[in-house]
């Protein structure tokens, strides 16, 4: 398998993980909340063999710059200032978490710039920002840190909340690893970036095929609403990974890997994804 490289766009502006030859149909992997791009290495060694796959730090993470303001728009565009330097046209997205909102964020305005998208254990909307449930989520996760808690401390136990059955002891020690290095204020922004994200109306309007892919132990995108969401994307197919939580790529490399495989075989075969 080829190993990843990691390296910087020009402008400097964004680290990233790449394997495969960058002839080929680019394949973007964008990781959530408590990622990196080196939480998709399993997935850019095993689609580095056939396609140029492609995994970025999110802005304020791992060589990324921090942007000003942190939102689900700004995230957007920045990817599309992402793409544009590593010169990806038509790509295929593969969103996961707060990846899979960028990704439909930015749809709504590149609607048919991409080839297809996956939307991994995500969620079309958060809520609205003063709604209880949605205070309660922002002040479970930021109030430890609050009160005196690092991004290294909470890491083990929030991974632990995250995945599923029996996941994967190295995609566990990858997931925890990840946690444990994000900067606090990314963390704190990415976590209120969410807030007012609402993207319900436009699933309609996605035109290009799209993967929505679940776990049926996840707790933060449960499987019945990515189900439900999915019947609202004209060109979707659903799966479901029975036992998997949030971390399905890490959780459950092999079956994850497997289900982007047959996905993407019928909507980018590597014999016509070449530029």
């Amino acid at each position: 398998m080829p190993a990843s490289q990691i390296t910087t766009t020009k402008d400097g502006r964004f680290g990233y993980e790449a394997s495969g030859a960058p002839e080929r149909q680019t394949v973007v992997f964008l990781h959530g909340i408590g990622g990196a791009a080196r939480a998709w290495r399993g997935q850019l060694d095993y689609f580095g063999e056939r396609r140029h796959a492609v995994a970025w730090d999110m802005p304020g993470y791992g060589q990324s710059a921090r942007l000003e303001t942190a939102s689900i728009t700004t995230l957007a565009a920045a990817l599309q200032d992402f793409l544009s330097q590593i010169g990806a046209k038509q790509p295929i997205l593969v969103g996961h978490s707060i990846g899979g909102m960028i990704v439909q964020e930015w749809l709504t305005t590149h609607p048919q710039a991409a080839s297809a998208v996956v939307l991994a254990q995500t969620s079309p909307a958060f809520g609205k920002a003063d709604g209880d449930w949605q205070k309660s989520f922002i002040e479970a996760r930021l109030g430890p840190l609050d009160r005196g808690a690092t991004m290294a401390s909470l890491a083990p136990d929030l991974v632990k909340e995250l995945v599923g059955d029996d996941p994967d002891p190295r995609g566990l020690e990858i997931a925890t690893s990840c946690m444990a290095g994000v900067p606090e204020a990314s963390y704190r922004a990415s976590m209120l970036a969410l807030l007012g994200f609402d993207r319900r109306q436009a699933l309609k309007d996605i035109k290009v095929p799209t993967l929505v892919l679940s776990g049926s132990k996840d707790r933060n995108a449960p499987a019945p609403m990515m189900e439900k969401m999915a019947s609202f994307i004209p060109s979707s197919d659903y799966v479901e990974l029975q036992g998997a939580g949030h971390l399905v790529n890490l959780e459950r490399p092999g079956q994850f890997n497997a289900a982007l495989d047959t996905f993407l075989m019928t909507h980018a075969t590597p014999a016509t994804a070449e530029r």
